[in-house]
């Protein structure tokens, strides 16, 4: 079965499991390995079995329990030449060398195609993912997270993907009203920051198809946004859409059930 749960997800670290079969991997890895066992014990799976390791960018949120989930789960880490090396110091001691990989270029882990591609954030080499089953290519996940907006390559991977996993990360008012420094806030706004909300809901106009089953929000700040107004900008733009498409939120604290994607 082709499943997805986002372990966690927001600024204080993110990591999302996708599996086939047989075969689990997980996209990031911004998470203690006492949580990741934890949630993957309340998922009824093996926090030890897990294939792969794969590294969006090297920012902390999504880099910093790498090193220990690796020695302690003894999976690769895949990761691209550049980000390794901004990331050397958080990941800390590993046993062997990662698995580097070029983004646009697509890797077989066990039953599962992952591509990597371009994403529009501010790290060194930053990228999302697009991972099928290798002997079915309609089912799709794409993870589009940490991005400041949505190219065409993008694009297209959500028009033919069966679920998403989709950054909204703030209300603009909430954060042009916020405690941020200004600069900050512009870092955010910019195209290579995070989508906001409304953002979000734009580019699921754009892209939405009947064979989109399941929306998950990700990314959503603790300081600039809150779940209820992140559901509903969505929701409203689902229901303008007359899509039947199920909506769901995620959590920094609370892994979501695994879905069939």
């Amino acid at each position: 079965m082709f499943q997805t749960s986002v372990i966690t997800s927001g600024s204080k670290g993110n990591c999302i499991l996708v599996k086939n079969n047989d075969t689990h991997i997980l996209i990031d890895a911004g998470i203690s390995f006492k949580k990741f066992s934890e949630f993957m014990t309340e998922l009824q799976l093996d926090p030890l079995k897990i294939d792969a390791i794969f590294i969006s960018h090297e920012h902390t949120d999504h880099v910093c329990g790498a090193g220990v989930l690796h020695r302690k789960i003894k999976a690769p880490i895949f990761i691209t030449p550049d980000t390794y090396n901004c990331a050397t110091k958080k990941i800390g001691k590993i046993h062997f060398e990662p698995h580097f990989f070029d983004i646009g270029s697509s890797l077989q882990i066990g039953s599962l195609i992952v591509n990597p591609f371009l994403s529009s954030h501010d790290a060194v080499d930053s990228c999302n993912f697009v991972i099928h089953p290798f002997d079915n290519d309609n089912k799709q996940l794409t993870i589009a997270t940490d991005l400041g907006f949505a190219h065409n390559l993008l694009k297209n991977y959500l028009k033919q993907s069966s679920t998403i996993i989709l950054e909204s990360n703030h209300d603009v008012d909430m954060l042009m009203n916020g405690p941020y420094e200004w600069h900050l806030k512009q870092r955010i706004l910019s195209k290579l920051g995070h989508l906001s909300n409304i953002q979000a809901s734009e580019i699921v106009e754009n892209i939405i198809t009947d064979s989109l089953k399941r929306i998950f929000l990700a990314h959503l700040s603790e300081i600039n946004n809150t779940p209820q107004i992140a559901y509903k900008q969505m929701e409203n733009t689902l229901s303008y859409l007359q899509a039947k498409t199920d909506l769901k939120l995620t959590s920094q604290y609370q892994c979501t059930p695994l879905y069939e994607i």
